[in-house]
């Protein structure tokens, strides 16, 4: 595969399921991790590459887009991502335990889904998804693959997807049982920091489950350009008297206005939840 520049870029991606709502998600992933990790040998990873806004990327490219209408009515995604000679990657590097996170968002950024693909023998990923409105939306893909060296090249891509109308089905209501709220903002530039303080209808703490060996998983999207940002917490929460509260590096690099999805695990239950964010030019 191609041999790729390493960049010190930013993560960002796009998110899961629609914005307030629970899924039945209800197993617990055991094993908690602060951060990236990756079994490599002796390769390294780069920086992630990329913030969902473009197709291509150093090399690869999310490629033969296309959406199916399943028989019982939900659609199906499938697409490739090709490397620079136009071959499907094959080989990648489990990331937060798997192969290639799927984000699909819509423009307004009121539905939200974060999807796990499947990938057949050729190449060719697919996952079911449903969304209740038609319209512009955008996909976009995180992975880690292995590249000629051995290395692994951690790289996000996006593209536009316009969904035609079609039978909405049912649309989950907005969850009420669990809140998150900014308890400190982060500025631009490597060293910022955000606190989301978790907490339930009384206003009380939660005890937090783990969601793919996180206690959290925070997307967020640039309300003008579309940018992604993706962040982990840096360890278990605070419990105080506001709630429990996660603290997470925020390397972002442009300010203004973002919206967030904070997904977290309460009572075996997988919530995602809006969150407004402003994030300031550093001083």
């Amino acid at each position: 595969m191609n041999r790729v520049v390493r960049h010190a870029l930013p993560l960002v991606m796009a998110g899961a399921l629609l914005a307030g709502c629970s899924s039945g998600e209800s197993d617990e992933d055991g094993k908690v991790e602060a951060g990236h990790t990756h079994a490599l040998g002796q390769g390294h990873t780069s920086m992630a590459v990329g913030d969902g806004t473009r197709v291509s990327e150093v090399g690869y490219s999310l490629a033969g887009l296309q959406v199916r209408e399943q028989p019982d009515g939900v659609g199906e995604l499938r697409f490739r991502i090709d490397d620079h000679e136009g071959e499907p990657v094959i080989d990648y590097v489990e990331e937060l335990s798997k192969e290639l996170h799927l984000y699909v968002v819509n423009d307004d950024l009121t539905v939200f889904r974060h999807l796990h693909p499947t990938r057949d023998e050729d190449g060719t990923w697919s996952a079911p998804f449903d969304v209740p409105d038609a319209g512009g939306y955008r996909v976009v893909t995180e992975f880690v693959a292995v590249d000629e060296g051995g290395n692994g090249d951690h790289v996000v891509l996006g593209r536009p997807l316009a969904l035609p109308p079609g039978d909405p089905g049912d649309t989950a209501a907005e969850d009420r049982a669990i809140s998150v709220f900014v308890s400190e903002a982060p500025t631009v530039g490597p060293d910022g920091e955000l606190r989301l303080v978790v907490r339930d209808a009384a206003h009380r703490p939660v005890e937090l489950g783990t969601y793919l060996g996180a206690y959290a998983h925070v997307t967020g999207f640039h309300r003008e350009t579309g940018a992604m940002v993706h962040l982990h917490p840096l360890g278990p929460p605070e419990v105080t008297e506001a709630g429990s509260e996660l603290t997470f590096h925020a390397e972002i690099p442009d300010p203004g206005d973002y919206r967030l999805f904070a997904q977290v695990r309460v009572d075996g239950f997988l919530h995602t939840v809006p969150v407004e964010l402003t994030v300031e030019p550093s001083a």
